[in-house]
């Protein structure tokens, strides 16, 4: 089989073309830009485009399945290429569906946490041998990469994105998969961008679990009001399972969880990674992993990549860097990072970076989102505000916002980076939340610091 990318650069499309390239797939592509580690990794396949730009010539009649990407816009000349020769053309979980529709699929929905329970099921799967397709938003350890497509495996596990499929299919990711086995692990309003009110962001939860398919399953977090509210009052034919945090302890910087064979130390933590884990465990128990199998396993997981991930630590101090952006998840992070360190002064540092965040009515949101931090600093660039054509934000807004009257506010990279390299991290915990790089931030220097 044939197949072309346009816009094969992005973090999951690299991914796709690699996978199908391993299963045989003749590939090839192209994008405008390509970044580390996307350019490498596709280098090393021999998928790398010997040209950035996008080039008509590429698409042919042979060509038996166009992949689109969201990077790549309505107008680009390779789609209206494919359009104008009646191509067959997917977007990237529209060719997922078509991988996976004869085999058991398994879709991990929600706010957040979503790779994080996408991640720890497949590190029980993995620990165990058992193989299984998947497609998760991160790169794990003991994984090449972060899409696995075969025609043997009964299972596909897929992290299920509620951001939309294509340029030209404006449906969220996730009500695409018609899972047979799906969890719901919170609702936070995110993305405002593309779903301007709370009410049409939850809308697209209850259209996902009335995707499920009819006799299927839904796990779900019932310490979320609104998860509870979608999920009891849809009237999907499905089984509908609670899942709640189990009970844990917290001492000298290790958690503790209850197992019916006692506590058992385990490498994440915090309330909401708890939460994960319970939800991780049920879709194993579906997939065949018994209770003791899953707590043998997820004894050595130690999180996904960029999900509170420790990137610093000596004998006196800690570091960890984490991609919570939304209020929600910079809540429960800088919770999380301060009960695994309540001896500890928390200092928590969250980057403004995505369209929501920099939203001067979103901002609102952000509330008591950094209080649990001992010293709470917020970054944010003028420039980012510029390149995404909104409002410009002022300090005065963020610190109103955040009602935190001790908040220090960044807007200048250097200053930030300054603060950084004389601050005394004795005794303390560091927390770096953003889904960017502060303005140029090198994390590796971070080690320096602690």
């Amino acid at each position: 089989m044939r197949v072309h990318f346009i816009a094969i650069g992005g973090s999951a499309m690299h991914n796709l073309a690699m996978a199908l390239h391993q299963k045989g797939y003749e590939v090839t592509g192209s994008d405008d830009v390509i970044f580390e580690p996307s350019k490498s990794r596709l280098d090393r396949y021999g998928l790398l485009p010997k040209d950035f730009g996008w080039y008509p010539e590429k698409v042919t009649e042979d060509i038996d399945a166009i992949i689109l990407g969201m990077h790549a816009k309505e107008d680009n000349p390779e789609l209206n290429k494919a359009q104008e020769l009646g191509l067959k053309i997917y977007s990237y979980p529209e060719f997922l569906y078509e991988q996976s529709k004869n085999k058991t699929r398994v879709v991990i929905g929600g706010s957040h946490g979503k790779t994080t329970i996408t991640s720890m099921i497949l590190h029980v799967l993995h620990y165990h041998e058992k193989e299984v397709d998947y497609m998760v938003g991160a790169q794990l350890e003991g994984f090449d990469t972060m899409v696995h497509l075969t025609e043997d495996n009964d299972f596909m596990v897929l992290e299920g994105d509620e951001y939309l499929s294509s340029p030209i299919d404006r449906r969220p990711k996730f009500h695409l998969y018609q899972p047979n086995i799906a969890l719901l692990s919170g609702i936070a309003w995110d993305h405002i961008n593309v779903f301007p009110t709370f009410d049409n962001y939850v809308e697209q939860f209850q259209i996902f679990i009335d995707s499920i398919v009819r006799g299927g399953s839904i796990n779900y977090n019932e310490e979320d009001p609104e998860v509870v509210n979608v999920v009891e009052n849809s009237e999907n034919q499905i089984r509908k399972i609670p899942y709640s945090t189990p009970e844990y302890r917290v001492e000298n910087g290790e958690t503790l969880l209850q197992t019916p064979e006692g506590e058992m130390p385990i490498e994440v933590f915090g309330a909401h990674n708890l939460s994960n884990l319970a939800g991780a465990k049920w879709i194993c128990q579906h997939m065949g992993i018994d209770e003791d199998e899953f707590y043998e396993a997820i004894a050595s997981f130690t999180g996904a990549s960029k999900r509170l991930e420790k990137i610093a630590e000596s004998s006196s101090a800690v570091a960890y860097k984490d991609f919570a952006h939304s209020p929600s998840k910079v809540s429960a992070t800088t919770k999380a990072v301060k009960e695994q360190y309540k001896d500890r002064q928390v200092v928590a540092c969250l980057e403004l970076h995505t369209y929501s965040s920099l939203n001067a009515e979103f901002l609102k949101e952000y509330e008591g989102a950094l209080n649990a931090a001992d010293e709470a600093v917020v970054f944010y660039s003028p420039h980012a505000v510029k390149i995404k054509q909104l409002e410009e934000v002022s300090a005065d807004q963020i610190a109103q916002a955040f009602k935190r009257k001790d908040l220090i506010i960044y807007t200048n990279p250097e200053e930030f980076k300054t603060y950084l390299n004389q601050k005394d991290f004795t005794d303390s915990a560091l927390l770096l939340m953003s889904s960017g790089n502060y303005g140029g931030l090198d994390f590796d220097e971070v080690k320096g610091m602690i």
